[in-house]
């Protein structure tokens, strides 16, 4: 029983899943942030301006 109680206790201390979820909150941030910034930037709908980055990646002399 002790043994149980000693491995919960380590468990809640344990901190390393913490900080992964803390740099998964500030990476979606900065990108819902990125994603707002480049739709005020661009002027166009940021689906349009993904289709014209894939244009530009699939056919020679596509980008404009």
């Amino acid at each position: 029983m002790n043994q149980l109680f000693s491995s919960i206790r380590s468990f809640a201390i344990e901190e390393d899943g913490a900080q992964v979820i803390e740099y998964a909150l500030i990476i979606a941030v900065v990108s819902i942030a990125l994603i707002l910034l480049l739709d005020n930037l661009i002027g166009t709908d940021f689906n349009t301006f993904i289709g014209r980055v894939g244009n530009c990646l699939r056919v020679a002399n596509g980008c404009v």
